[in-house]
């Protein structure tokens, strides 16, 4: 599954608005490249008041994210919130309890489901360059899309 498959799904679930990082933006030129996926059904919550619920990182981020190496040519990571029930049935532990838990997984390695180097506690996960999780990195966006829509509430 490529960056652009995944763009193509994700983007064509109903209500979601995909940004991707780029000068024009805005965003910091470490983020360019980098996707981000929003459930905003009407289009009218301000760029600043949304919250992803997946994103594609392309680089690294220096000095704070960088054990998923993705330096290397053509590696991608592909990031899902899936909430703390799921996070707990597919580690079997608690988003929390990671903390105590960084070297149990090998955060370069390619199409694992893992936690998020970074955002675990958030109940994250991540996928590096998914080919056979495809239809399972399918399936948990679909939740996570789910989940969003679940918390979004509309502006009045």
């Amino acid at each position: 599954m490529t960056e652009d498959e995944i763009i193509e799904f994700t983007t064509g679930l109903p209500g979601v608005v995909t940004t991707t990082a780029d000068e024009a933006s805005g965003a910091p030129e470490s983020a360019w490249g980098d996707s981000f996926f929003f459930y905003d059904p009407d289009g009218d919550t301000e760029p600043d008041k949304r919250w992803p619920f997946a994103t594609i990182v392309v680089s690294d981020y220096p000095g704070f994210d960088e054990s998923s190496q993705l330096s290397r040519p053509g590696v991608f990571r592909l990031n899902i919130n899936v909430g703390r029930t799921a996070f707990e049935e597919l580690f079997g532990y608690s988003p929390a309890a990671h903390a105590v838990r960084p070297n149990e997984f090998d955060n370069a390695a390619l199409d694992q489901l893992l936690p998020h180097p970074a955002y675990a506690a958030q109940a994250w996960v991540s996928i590096l360059n998914p080919d056979r999780l495809s239809p399972r990195a399918k399936g948990l966006l679909t939740q996570a899309h789910e989940r969003a829509a679940k918390r979004h509430r509309p502006r009045r």
